[in-house]
């Protein structure tokens, strides 16, 4: 059995009920938008966040009809988000499928976008699920937040190791721990319960955002050379804030100006990398990672233990562990 299929078996046929309910939430007769709307159902991913917000309902409590729809208000508002960011950075593709805005342009794209956020607080406001609806509210608000700091912060590439795990507690973390926290409480946890699984989920969050800056870093298996993607869009990941720690003032100022000037020229960017490289970047965040993952799996370690324990166990794995 694959190792997905062993994270999802004690929750497989909750998995199923989600989708129908999910499929449900995303119908309309508008003939247009119900096209869009059957194209992203088509195209969705793994299923990461579901599995995150089921176990941890099955973990804290017993799965029930208010945790399907916590996993759908997830996907809904999360699926805007994307289908915004998508049109925020002019993206024509979206896990090896085109994006909506590639297929309907634009304007359709932003206005599908606030479609599925407008269903996310719909379905929780007619089943009185005031309090998933304020726990995901706020991770979207985060996300928000967090982005807009990168933006500012890449604008003067003064990021200093603090302020990017701020910016990623807000832009990656937040939604993970969302979806752990609504997960506990569509199971009827108690508040420091819901608040133990949101630590959790943060703390998998982060790990998961380094495991994504090494990567940028590492040799890719398609090309056998690392890709240096973030230095080309002005990211100011781990590793690199590591070097520019490590390196003198004119150091500093050398490897500012190549980020801030030449993040264009793939000569200077395969130069960078491998001065990261070389630095002992990459051992570095990839040591906080671990640190991360230790702090999650210590939170597990106080919960009931069981089947979807261990299944959470081997999805925190699963994330940390995949490929790119």
């Amino acid at each position: 059995m694959a190792e997905i299929d062993l994270i999802k078996e004690p929750i497989k046929e909750d998995l199923k009920r989600f989708e129908k309910v999910f499929r449900d939430a995303m119908r309309s007769r508008i003939p247009l938008l119900d096209k869009v709307t059957q194209y992203i159902t088509r195209t969705k991913g793994k299923q990461m966040r579901p599995m995150f917000v089921l176990l941890s309902a099955a973990i804290t409590g017993q799965i029930n009809e208010s945790t399907y729809r916590a996993a759908t208000l997830i996907e809904l508002l999360h699926t805007a988000t994307l289908v915004h960011d998508d049109v925020v950075d002019d993206s024509n593709e979206r896990r090896g499928f085109f994006s909506i805005n590639a297929l309907w342009k634009n304007k359709i794209a932003v206005l599908v976008g606030d479609y599925l956020l407008s269903q996310g607080m719909m379905l929780s406001l007619e089943n009185n699920d005031f309090e998933l609806l304020r726990i995901v509210s706020g991770a979207v608000k985060e996300m928000s937040e967090g982005e807009l700091l990168q933006i500012e912060k890449a604008r003067r590439l003064d990021v200093e190791e603090k302020v990017y795990f701020e910016i990623i507690e807000k832009k990656t973390a937040s939604l993970i721990a969302s979806c752990c926290a609504v997960g506990a409480a569509s199971a009827g946890a108690e508040q420091d319960v819901i608040e133990k699984m949101k630590q959790f989920g943060i703390c998998v969050g982060i790990a998961f955002q380094i495991k994504d800056d090494i990567f940028d870093f590492e040799d890719s298996r398609s090309i056998g050379k690392p890709t240096g993607i973030d230095i080309k869009e002005r990211k100011m990941t781990l590793p690199l804030i590591y070097l520019l720690n490590k390196s003198s003032r004119s150091e500093k100022r050398m490897i500012i100006n190549l980020v801030k000037n030449h993040h264009d020229n793939p000569k200077k960017v395969r130069e960078l990398v491998e001065m990261v490289r070389q630095s002992g970047g990459m051992e570095y965040a990839a040591a906080k990672m671990q640190d991360y993952i230790t702090q999650a799996l210590d939170i597990l370690n106080t919960l009931p233990a069981g089947k979807p324990t261990e299944a959470m166990k081997r999805l925190v794995d699963y994330s940390i562990n995949r490929e790119k």
